[in-house]
């Protein structure tokens, strides 16, 4: 390798339920950045099966590998990194994701690094805007992350604030199986918000006064479920724009008022729900009113990718000297950086 531009990384994501390869050259340049998703597999379940997930994986990721390499005709002995994610997650998917990577980077005598599924999500970001650098204040928002997390710099991290109950993500879908929506809901919903009146039920904002930055949607899911037993007639467009109103409120809010407590000048939100329509919206409003600006990274960015566990394989190598031992284990509660501050 006689410089970056020839550093090929591959990154594998299997932390739950999409099964993701995707090759980097260098630290920005996505080659391919493939990602199947087993929705329709889960769906019947209304939620996620672990050891469903994990065999779907299984069967689907050697083919993803392998058509990955076709598409931009290389070959394995032409990569330089294998990145995988190791946590958080699922265990059994994760285990599949990390076995595989593992076993490549034995195989071809290269170097390996787990990768930390959360700062894939701030490397989502990177990959994006790899112009725009820390510090900023960045909103991990998905189906099992609700985080604010402060970036002083790439690989340092700072948990601001979390969810003490159900993740933003998954309280919509919850929320959307009670309203006889399919799984997952937090699509449809936005969707159907769009065509509803979000003063029609002004569902609770938890914790939206509380001091420091940590997130409850708990609350919310208990109170739709005794909207919906005493109104069971209610427009399903309403309930949607109603419920949205309340989630995004109360994501807003805080991320704003995180960044200019922490005096940082960039929001970047980043996971599945950063691709919510009336999120990006509103956060991109209370931004320009409060002099914070929002960057949120491609649609297809923000969902689990293997391109963010690439880009952060390709960093941790590069830039810090990084590489992990084949022994490393699976870690599903993994977290991210220190512990919480509120300053």
């Amino acid at each position: 390798m006689s410089s970056t531009t020839e550093f090929l990384t591959l990154g594998i994501e299997t932390s739950c339920d999409e099964t993701s390869v995707a090759v980097l050259r260098g630290e920005h340049d996505v080659l391919i950045n493939s990602v199947y998703s087993q929705v329709d597999l889960h769906a019947k379940y209304g939620g996620v099966v672990p050891e469903v997930a994990s065999r779907n994986h299984v069967v689907k990721l050697p083919y993803l590998v392998q058509e990955a390499m076709q598409t931009r005709g290389l070959c394995l002995q032409e990569l330089s990194l294998i990145s995988a994610t190791y946590g958080p997650g699922l265990v059994g998917p994760l285990l599949v994701g990390l076995t595989h990577g593992k076993g490549l980077a034995y195989g071809l005598g290269v170097p390996f690094i787990g990768v930390n599924h959360l700062e894939g999500h701030v490397f989502a970001h990177r990959i994006t805007q790899p112009d725009v650098e820390p510090p900023f204040m960045a909103l991990v928002v998905s189906g099992g992350h609700t985080s604010l997390i402060d970036v002083p710099r790439y690989g340092t991290y700072q948990l601001v604030g979390m969810t003490v109950d159900d993740a933003a993500g998954e309280a919509l879908d919850k929320i959307g199986k009670m309203m006889g929506i399919g799984y997952p809901a937090g699509a449809e919903i936005d969707r159907l918000a769009t065509l509803g009146d979000p003063k029609t039920v002004r569902f609770p904002r938890p914790m939206i006064g509380s001091p420091g930055f940590d997130f409850s949607f708990s609350g919310l899911k208990t109170s739709v479920v005794y909207h919906l037993r005493k109104n069971p007639r209610e427009r399903q467009e309403d309930i949607a724009a109603s419920v949205l109103a309340s989630v995004v409120e109360v994501l807003t809010k805080k991320s704003i008022e995180a960044a200019r407590r922490f005096h940082r000048k960039r929001l970047v939100v980043t996971g599945g729900v950063a691709a919510n329509a009336h999120l990006r919206k509103a956060l991109a409003e209370a931004g320009v009113e409060r002099g914070v600006e929002v960057s949120f990274p491609k649609r297809s960015l923000c969902t689990d990718n293997a391109a963010m566990i690439a880009a952060v394989g390709a960093f941790r190598f590069l830039h810090l000297g990084e590489s992990h031992p084949l022994s490393l284990k699976p870690d599903p509660s993994l977290g991210l950086g220190l512990g919480k501050s509120n300053e």
